[in-house]
């Protein structure tokens, strides 16, 4: 029962934020949550409790739609730009938010050089972006093994240089210390926090109004 409590609390949420938009005081509260589709919510619910729907593909897809997931690098570089730095201070801010999750960082070149090179290139990439990470007061702890694809996995299918290619991507890889079960807890904690984050709607700003008083009247 409480499974199935906190994996319908995780649907609500997850669905409500992946389509998040400017509250509105003119509509029923939760309506942004479900939009009137109860029939919906219980069809999602029962296809994340049978696996259909996986919990780290519905973070993974929120993680996506909320920041960029990926940096590009200069050519045979590991270097990161003060553009990559920008996009990775974001997801920063981002994985801070979520102290439970786990994270893989993937390091990708083009096709130009050796196999052997390219993994070994691949990976300084990797280590850059989880080196900027701790910078930022991310625990090392929270980040999976580092894996290099090298050049097996390009954007652009194409043999020369090409900076879509030279990337990392950055991808929820988990529960923070998870144990069994494909919804342990972990997940209901970051979801019903937020829930009950989302839940609290700001108080209308005040108005002062002041009437002035004509004397000659």
């Amino acid at each position: 029962m409480l499974k199935t409590s906190t994996a319908l609390i995780a649907l609500l949420v997850t669905t409500a934020l992946a389509s998040c938009t400017a509250p509105s005081f003119d509509q029923t509260l939760g309506a942004e949550v479900d939009a009137g589709g109860f029939g919906s919510v219980t069809r999602n619910n029962s296809a994340i409790m049978s696996g259909e729907i996986d919990a780290m593909q519905q973070l993974n897809t929120r993680f996506r739609a909320e920041v960029p997931s990926t940096v590009t690098f200069a050519f045979n570089s590991a270097v990161l730009t003060p553009e990559a730095q920008r996009i990775l201070a974001r997801q920063a801010d981002w994985i801070r938010q979520f102290p439970e999750l786990r994270f893989s960082v993937y390091g990708h070149t083009d096709l130009v050089g050796s196999n052997a090179y390219n993994q070994a290139l691949g990976k300084r990439r990797a280590q850059a972006v989880v080196a900027f990470f701790a910078s930022q007061g991310i625990s090392r702890n929270r980040l999976e093994a580092l894996v290099s694809y090298g050049k097996t996995r390009p954007v652009v299918a194409t043999s020369g240089p090409e900076e879509a290619n030279r990337r990392t991507v950055t991808e929820v890889a988990g529960f923070h210390k998870r144990q069994s079960g494909p919804l342990n807890g972990k997940y209901a904690e970051v979801v019903f926090r937020e829930y009950i984050e989302g839940a609290t709607r700001p108080h209308p700003t005040n108005t002062t109004i002041i009437n002035e008083v004509n004397p000659a009247d």
